[in-house]
């Protein structure tokens, strides 16, 4: 693999504004400066100009890294791999047969959910890390309760794509801000997965992408020559491959940052409010599988709750939990017909609410060259609700619900005295657009599904009016009341799709809809709704924590706001850029003092 390493740049490796690149269609619109090797790839730039709301104007200059500490700059030294003559050979083989490939694929317009000139333009880009900053200028007041560090999870590719990159795919990389008595501090860092820490010390991207990558026949010759590398002692994937991109949690006195490919990874948040990897963490042993990027915390019984979905060999789906301080239950089996794609779920009071939707996984599909993810429109959506202490599935009872397909669920709770279980999600349509090219523009429906245990029948009606219809993706209900009759959900307004340029606070019976704006040219992402009190009467006594970046100044900060008036309380100025992320979560200064 030494053959081609000088090829490969890092994310925080280069400096500057460039003009024109690989990734941008055109000189009108560009982003950073990450060009990609390869001649044909040029060469496909020219012939196509992809213009998609992922994309801005360049003012983008990245930031040096500055006086990283001595504990991240030792661990994170590229070496070279200490390989005897047979793996020089095989790795110079191979090497050769990828970059073949690589030019083959290019040969081909990328799909635009492949094409990194889309996926990661704009402030989807990376950024390099940034150590801890202190006294950052706030512009307000932040209120008194807000007194520890709220941390979010986002895509963050250490190496430049050589060839199809989905949004999803990037190396995760979590941005924390503290907060002590009104001084904020601010600091962001990779999250050192076992695939990072081989490919930064490879000094090259080697672990195959799952959603940009993994389509077709290049796909399953992909998988084969990551495999074949393994075989030769290349790489080492019996530690397991995911980027913990997608969740995080804090949990029995431990932050977990998560994606649906792994076991969670445990990262700690230091005195100083910068962030270290620990390591993976399967709870002592005790979690043999992957979990998906969405556990839920009950917040009564302080039980955590999750799945575990396999693509290749049944059972497709397990279920477990985990006691409050981290003991693991039997796994219950889910009988599934054909693995399903199953990114988050719901609790109520006693049931696990469990979609099986018609998004699916087909191996078989890139024998013919497409991809392994589809929509199966033979398939029926359903509900399963199973029992939380069930020991087995016997008692799940599954409830169809057609034409349903949310990518998240924001709460579900139980109401006895009509026999339903009720469920609030954003309904997406067409189902796959997140994962699959398609002509149709994406819809994210606010919905609320009633599933009668009774009768067996379901019900789904749009929350908001059609008329003041909005596409609504990624946020959260008062996590105090998860499991629980809610009224709001804080939700952020994914327009135009992916951007999004607000968050909106719904009451779940009447549709009525408050919006918070960012400004023209100003975008963020997921609403953090964070309690005043854990005792307070109105269930949106808190504040709105959301990052806001402005796409004019190139310039992000921090927005608190009050969310029962969706007043504007306090701004904290951001030292480098925050780029558009996943999920986050809020962990008490009187948490962070039991951190494990």
């Amino acid at each position: 693999m030494t053959s081609t390493t000088a090829h490969y740049t890092t994310c925080w490796e280069r400096t500057g504004v460039s003009g024109s690149h690989p990734f941008s269609p055109s000189t009108s619109y560009s982003s950073v400066d990450i060009s990609l090797p390869s001649k044909s790839m040029r060469n496909l730039t020219r012939k196509a100009k992809i213009h998609s709301a992922l994309q801005s104007p360049a003012i983008l200059t990245f930031p040096k890294q500055k006086n990283p500490s001595k504990r991240h700059s030792e661990s994170r030294k590229q070496t070279t791999p200490d390989w005897n003559f047979f793996q020089k050979a095989a790795a110079k083989a191979l090497d050769i047969v990828e970059s073949a490939l690589i030019s083959r694929e290019l040969q081909n317009r990328l799909p635009k959910t492949a094409d990194p000139r889309v996926q990661i333009s704009g402030n989807f880009a990376p950024v390099p890390e940034q150590p801890v900053r202190h006294n950052l200028p706030v512009k307000g007041t932040i209120p008194d309760c807000i007194n520890g560090v709220y941390v979010r999870n986002g895509a963050n590719p250490l190496f430049e794509p050589v060839a199809g990159h989905h949004l999803f795919d990037g190396d995760g990389m979590v941005h924390a801000i503290s907060v002590e008595n009104g001084s904020v501090s601010y600091s962001c860092r990779f999250t050192e997965t076992q695939r990072l820490v081989q490919e930064r010390e490879l000094g090259r991207p080697v672990f195959p992408k799952a959603i940009g990558e993994l389509h077709g026949h290049s796909g399953i010759a992909r998988l084969m020559l990551f495999y074949a590398r393994g075989l030769f002692g290349l790489v080492d994937h019996s530690h397991g491959t995911g980027v913990a991109n997608a969740g995080l949690i804090y949990f029995n006195n431990r932050l977990l940052a998560m994606s649906e490919d792994d076991v969670p990874y445990q990262v700690q948040v230091l005195p100083s409010g910068d962030l270290e990897t620990v390591g993976r963490y399967n709870f002592d042993e005790q979690l043999k599988s992957t979990m998906i990027a969405h556990p839920k915390i009950d917040p009564v019984s302080g039980e955590l709750f999750a799945l575990s979905y396999d693509v290749v060999q049944k059972p497709y789906l397990k279920s477990f939990k985990f006691s409050p301080d981290g003991e693991k239950s039997p796994d219950v089996e889910i009988p599934l017909d054909v693995p399903t794609m199953m990114h988050d779920f719901a609790i109520t009071e006693n049931y696990v609410v469990i979609p099986d939707q018609q998004v699916v996984f087909k191996l078989q599909e890139m024998l013919k060259g497409g991809s392994p993810v589809i929509y199966d429109k033979n398939k029926k959506s359903r509900f399963g609700i199973l029992p939380k202490n069930a020991k087995d599935s016997e008692n799940i009872i599954w409830l169809e619900s057609p034409e349903t397909f949310c990518f998240h669920l924001w709460n579900a709770w139980e109401e006895p005295e009509t026999d339903e279980v009720v469920v609030i999600g954003s309904c997406m349509t067409p189902p796959d657009s997140i994962f699959n090219e398609c002509s149709e523009n994406l819809k994210s429906v606010l919905s609320e599904i009633r599933l009668n245990l009774k009768t067996g029948e379901s019900r789904k009606r749009k929350i908001i009016p059609s008329s003041e219809q909005v596409n609504l993706e990624a946020g959260m209900v008062n996590r105090n009341k998860l499991g629980r009759k809610t009224q709001y959900a804080y939700l952020a307004i994914a327009e135009p799709w992916p951007k999004v340029s607000g968050f909106a606070k719904v009451a779940l019976s009447t549709g009525e809809v408050q919006k918070h704006m960012y400004g023209d040219g100003r975008y963020g992402g997921e609403p953090l709704f964070l309690p005043r009190n854990v005792n307070s009467e109105k269930e949106d006594d808190g504040y709105i924590l959301a990052f806001c970046h402005d796409e004019k100044t190139w310039k992000s900060e921090l927005q608190i706001v009050n969310a029962m008036t969706l007043e504007l309380v306090a701004t904290v100025e951001l030292p480098s850029r925050v780029p558009y992320g996943f999920h986050g979560t809020f962990i008490s200064s009187k948490d962070l003092q039991n951190q494990v």
